[in-house]
């Protein structure tokens, strides 16, 4: 049993490692849905309680998978899906910088570059609605979750002071 759920773990994630352009905050959605509904390891509330300690501790936004593995087997299971997110794209980032860097000035490379950016910005606000739909439970988490959006998006506030506050209005007035 142990060895299949291990086994599980690394093809899922070595698998998403690979489409995880920008991160694997871009492979969230998927993470998600792959965790709680499909393989019913945890609930909504769970996975965006692990993802904010993912994003509140420091180091870099792929501990969330850390933590996934790590709820779903134990240290083995952290360590599996861990080193199966990390090796296969760090691989393919090394041999695909090198060819990128051979096709230095075709004119199809600007577009390929180009082009991945609005993918990747549409991943990670996918996974944005996604952690804002599991963490809202009720009229005024979802307000403070809107209000936050906008602030952030409309004015030039930096983000943490927004975040900040919202984190406050949330402990203040709770779900």
């Amino acid at each position: 049993m142990q060895l299949s759920l291990l086994g599980g773990l690394a093809w899922r994630f070595a698998t998403l490692s690979l489409v995880a352009i920008g991160g694997a905050n871009a492979v969230v959605p998927e993470l998600h849905r792959h965790a709680v509904e499909v393989a019913r390891w945890m609930s909504d509330a769970e996975f965006a309680s692990l993802f904010a300690i993912a994003q509140a501790a420091p180091g870099p936004n792929v501990l969330i998978v850390t933590l996934i593995g790590w709820r779903v087997a134990g240290i083995p299971g952290a360590l599996v899906a861990t080193a199966a997110m990390i090796v296969p794209s760090s691989l393919l980032t090394f041999w695909g910088f090198r060819a990128w860097k051979r096709l230095e000035g075709r004119p199809w490379r600007a577009a390929v570059q180009n082009g991945l950016a609005p993918l990747t910005v549409g991943r990670v606000a996918a996974s944005g609605y996604l952690l804002a739909a599991a963490a809202d439970v009720g009229l005024t988490t979802s307000a403070v979750t809107v209000a936050t959006a906008a602030l952030s998006y409309f004015t030039k506030l930096n983000p943490l002071w927004v975040f900040g506050i919202a984190a406050g209005l949330g402990v203040t007035l709770g779900p």
